[in-house]
């Protein structure tokens, strides 16, 4: 009897990083794959990433709108509630043997929030990672209780899940399954890029996204407007900047970009999504990576390009010699970029492996789902770590 294993997921990043992964899942004869998208996807003003999904030729078994209506805390405590309940009905029609979630984002808060209470297994991507001025930190530990597998990136994050009293057994240091992508697929180069996006991208360019972060008391707008200020200072160089996620403050970044594009037409690029094949290509391409997006961390050192990451985002997270923290001050983030230009610093900067590894993550991931042993995984116990008194 195959074994039902459904993906959910609620972005265009989220399954960025699982595309491969849920190929080889469909791939397998002894796997059924099923598909459950919600929150961004579903969206209009997020792009109706959905379209995506199936220009890979996948089925979409269940959709859950949350009606993601605007991101004041109200609407988003809102767009939950009608996530878990969706989910939660949604789960009870497929009746899967596992349901596989990534992340930290508050729609897979909902998701696991409905299976825990269905009985559904859950297997966890990207548990046991740390991050700073941010509800996903906690969004990511909650998850990581409700979880019976583990599929940690890294192995201090594996460490970090033993930690929150999960059993070793269950946890596995695999690396992250978006890098597959940069591997298993063809990427274009720069004229089929410039030809897919219907613009002239110069002999250089930057890739931006930033994100809302979350815990912070500092306006969006005007961190987006000294990162516009420090860009200006390379007026040789066009920009693609990609959109961002739906966390409270969306909107004033989203007006903040808009403005920006449309006074530089020629210059800036503004996407709501590239979807994952040329946001890939974009990023081997560019000449760094800027903004506060987990991209310019995991997949961005392995694609050969610099970082220039900004702020507290991301601070916590293993970084390779690649990336470049800086604070979101226009001298800060100017003088950031010129090193991440330096010929010298990108001399050395590629040296050491990455953290996240190299691909193959999808694999090991599919294989692993295929031959647990799910007939007692709902029952856990805390397994405790002898605490110096």
């Amino acid at each position: 009897m195959t074994r039902k294993v459904c993906v959910t997921t609620g972005s265009r990043a989220e399954y960025g990083h699982m595309q491969w992964l849920i190929r080889d899942i469909a791939d397998d004869p002894d796997l059924e794959l099923q598909i459950m998208l919600t929150g961004m996807h579903l969206e209009e003003r997020f792009g109706n990433t959905y379209k995506e999904v199936e220009a890979d030729g996948f089925a979409i078994d269940a959709r859950v709108p949350m009606g993601e209506t605007d991101d004041s805390p109200e609407g988003i405590a809102a767009a939950m509630g009608r996530g878990v309940a969706g989910m939660a009905k949604a789960l009870m029609d497929l009746q899967p043997d596992i349901l596989v979630i990534l992340g930290d984002r508050f729609e897979m808060l909902a998701a696991a929030s409905a299976a825990m209470v269905t009985q559904t297994p859950i297997a966890h991507l990207h548990g046991g990672e740390a991050t700073e001025g941010l509800i996903d930190e906690a969004i990511r530990h909650s998850i990581t209780k409700m979880a019976h597998l583990h599929f940690a990136a890294a192995k201090p994050y594996a460490q970090r899940i033993i930690q929150l009293g999960e059993d070793p057994a269950r946890v596995f240091t695999v690396g992250t399954p978006g890098l597959d992508a940069i591997f298993r697929r063809d990427l274009m180069d720069k004229a089929e890029l410039e030809n897919s996006l219907g613009f002239d991208l110069g002999d250089h360019f930057f890739m931006l996204t930033y994100h809302p972060v979350t815990l912070s008391v500092v306006d969006p707008a005007q961190a987006m407007n000294k990162l516009f200020g420090a860009l200006d200072t390379f007026p040789d160089h066009k920009v693609i900047i990609t959109g961002v996620n739906a966390d409270a403050g969306n909107d004033r970044i989203r007006e903040a970009i808009a403005a920006y594009s449309d006074a530089n037409p020629n210059r800036v690029l503004n996407k709501t999504s590239l979807g994952h094949h040329r946001y890939l290509s974009a990023l081997t391409l560019a000449d760094a990576v800027i903004g506060n997006s987990s991209s310019g961390i995991a997949e961005a050192p392995t694609a050969g390009t610099p970082t220039v990451n900004l702020g507290d985002r991301q601070l916590r997270r293993l970084s390779a010699d690649s990336i470049i923290h800086c604070a979101e001050q226009i001298d800060d983030i100017r003088a950031a970029i010129k090193r991440a230009l330096d010929p010298g610093f990108l001399e050395t900067a590629f040296i050491n492996e990455p953290p996240y590894g190299r691909g193959g993550a999808s694999t090991i991931i599919k294989d692993l789902l295929k031959k647990a042993d799910l007939s007692n995984i709902l029952m856990k116990r805390f397994h405790n770590i002898p605490v110096p008194t």
